[in-house]
Order: C-alpha cells, then structure tokens, then sequence
C-alpha cells in the first residue's frame, strides 16, 4: 500500500508540473510522448505475438508527434484531431458489444489490434493536448472526474454490489457501483458546472450530459482492457508504476473519456452552446 502511495504522489507531482508549470508545449508534449511511447509497448503484450515491438512503438509515436504538430505548419490540418476522435468513438461503440459478448466471441482478438491501438493512442494523446492548449483546467477536470467517478463506484460497489455489471471481464464491477460512479461524477459535475463556470440552460444540460456520457465510456475503457489482459494471458500491462502495474493499467479509463470528451467539448463550441472567454 505505501508503495502505491508513493507512486502516486510522484506521478501526481510530474502531471501537475507538466500541465501548470509552463504555457509553452515544452513540458506536456515530452510526457505525452514518453507516456505514448510506454503505452504502446505494453499494448503489444496484450496482442497476438508481435515480432517487431520496437518498430510499432516507433510508428505509434511518429503518427502521434506529426498528427499534433501538423497543425503549427498548416493550420487547416487541426480538423485531423476531430477525425481521430470519431475514428476512437466508433472503436469504442464497437467494444462495447466485445465486452458484452465475451469470451462467446473473440473475432477482435487479433492483427486488427495493431491498427486499433494506434487509433486509440493516438486519439487520447491529441485530444489530451488540445484540451491542454484551451487550458490545463479543462484536461484536469476530466482527470478529475473519472477518478472521482472511479472512487465513487469503487466504494459504492464494494458496499452495496450484488449485480455484476459483466462478470466474465470485471468480476468486481457492478451495477450499484457504476450508479454509485455516475452519481459521483455528477455531483462532481454540477458543482463545477454551477459555481466555477457559471453554466445555465442549455449550457448546462448539454455539458452535464457530455460529462456523464464521459464517465460511462471511462468504464468501457476499463473493462476493455481487463479484457485484452484475460484474453492474453496477463495480470497486469506492465511494471513499470511499482504498486499500480504499467501505464495501460493506470489510464485505461481515460484512454476512452479523454477523446470523447474531447470531441463533445469541440463540437459544442462548434454549435455555439459551450462560448469560451
């Protein structure tokens, strides 16, 4: 338990100084990087045997460097974020039905999940930066909301869970634990939403449900993958983080709620419900 403990406090410690420490990129792209770079490697233990890690770890990190660094050289270019997020979306409508059908169908499980992890990668890592370029609040605040709506069903579900919410993926997970974490996150929501951003109307219900359909796929992604691992055979995606497991294993949740709220979040203002100053 320490041992987590100090994990997390010095994981805690880089995020902030690389969101707050800087308005310049020079601080956030290297931990993206680094953290893609990771990531990546530990999806291709969650894979088929796959020859050439290295050479897919470098593949994943020079689309993800050129796809958020596009945009300084050509402006028009920004319009590739969006597409990958659509890209993650449709990804993870279709995990969806994998979760729920598993292990009676396991056709995904295969080469196709190289192209899906570049996707999803990808996906989480510009959206993070974009968010992180309107302001390091923004990308805080879904941090913040997965893990108080993670806390939230954790609690609740260890309390009062009786049904399994998908028994063959997530054994612990249940129903009264994702209601204890919906309503968690909205609480969590609504007091932002009300004294520090000052929402109403419109405004206000439309980024409520952004919110919460945020913290429903963070548990998509969750169960995903628990998934991957059972389907490969692994505890855990790495060691890397002593206490918590590898990076996959620490941001699962978010590889999923980070593009879809980032996605939300653009095409409200595209719409013209959600004016930032």
């Amino acid at each position: 338990m320490w041992t987590r403990f100090k994990t997390a406090i010095i994981l805690v410690m880089i995020v902030g100084v690389a969101l707050f420490a800087s308005d310049t990129p020079y601080l956030i792209l290297p931990l993206l990087g680094f953290g893609v770079c990771i990531a990546a490697y530990e999806w291709t233990k969650l894979m088929p045997t796959w020859r050439q890690p290295r050479l897919y770890v470098l593949g994943i990190f020079l689309t993800t460097m050129l796809t958020l660094g596009l945009p300084s050289l050509w402006p028009k270019a920004a319009i590739l974020w969006p597409i990958w997020w659509v890209a993650a979306a449709v990804i993870w409508l279709m995990a969806l039905t994998w979760v729920t059908k598993y292990p009676v169908v396991t056709g995904w499980y295969g080469k196709r999940l190289a192209l899906l992890g570049v996707v999803i990668l990808s996906a989480a890592i510009t959206a993070m930066f974009y968010l992180w370029q309107h302001s390091p609040w923004w990308l805080l605040y879904v941090f913040v909301l997965v893990w108080c709506a993670d806390s939230g069903a954790y609690f609740v579900g260890r309390k009062l869970g009786k049904r399994k919410l998908s028994p063959r993926v997530s054994p612990n997970k249940s129903m009264e634990g994702l209601a204890g974490g919906l309503v968690t996150g909205l609480v969590v929501v609504l007091l932002i939403s009300v004294f520090k951003l000052h929402l109403s109307g419109l405004t206000l219900l439309a980024f409520t449900l952004l919110s919460a359909m945020t913290i429903l796929v963070s548990v998509l992604g969750d169960l995903f993958e628990s998934m991957l691992k059972r389907q490969a055979g692994v505890k855990d995606s790495g060691n890397i983080l002593p206490g918590h497991g590898g990076i996959l294993d620490r941001i699962d949740s978010l590889l999923a709620a980070v593009p879809i709220f980032a996605l939300g979040f653009w095409g409200l203002q595209q719409m013209g419900i959600l004016v930032l100053p």
